[in-house]
């Protein structure tokens, strides 16, 4: 092998390296979690998606990686930081969360939801009136949140005359076009059918 040939192959393995660790794992389908009204927290009839190590947090700006890819699906207004301590839900729009730094014990679908242990490279996709709350957390974790066509996401707690408001807002929740991270051959569309 001559001298070009050698630096032409160490560049397709370096260039193929590369590629590889910025793309995303291809997911397993979500899991799936259901949570009833319980009468504080209206909770949603389409079911929270939960992608487990849906993309590799390892590479580096994974923030900045899974912005851009939920921007690419037209989900944006973007934020970086943690998850309220307190159960909260948002009526006027689904949301989703890129967990791209450290861990956290989430608690959803409200005081009789589910614990979740949550992970840099998961996502989860919350519809609207879907409570969540972070019970603890690693010192560095970070999620990136965003909303489908940009809205932006009001703030409820749970507290007594919020409804019947919020729900007529849920029910008013326009669907959203794509999945935020499988795009629009991702899970949301088939099982979200209303």
């Amino acid at each position: 092998m001559n001298r070009n040939e050698f630096i032409k192959n160490c560049t397709i393995l370096v260039s193929g390296i590369f590629l590889t660790k910025n793309l995303s794992a291809m997911p397993t389908a979500p899991v799936t979690l259901y949570f009833k009204d319980d009468g504080m927290i209206p909770n949603s009839k389409f079911p929270l998606l939960l992608y487990k190590q849906a993309f590799n947090a390892n590479t580096s700006n994974p923030g900045d990686w899974i912005e851009q890819k939920f921007a690419e699906n037209n989900w944006t207004n973007t934020w970086r930081w943690g998850v309220y301590p307190f159960h909260h839900y948002h009526s006027n729009t689904h949301e989703v969360l890129g967990v791209f730094s450290g861990n956290a014990l989430l608690h959803l679908g409200g005081e009789k939801g589910q614990k979740v242990n949550v992970q840099a490279g998961d996502v989860i996709v919350i519809p609207a009136g879907v409570g969540h709350k972070c019970i603890s957390h690693s010192d560095n974790f970070t999620v990136l949140g965003a909303y489908p066509n940009g809205l932006s996401p009001d703030l409820n707690r749970g507290e007594k005359g919020e409804r019947p408001q919020t729900d007529k807002n849920i029910a008013a929740v326009k669907f959203p076009v794509t999945d935020p991270f499988m795009g629009k051959n991702g899970d949301l569309e088939k099982l979200w059918k209303a």
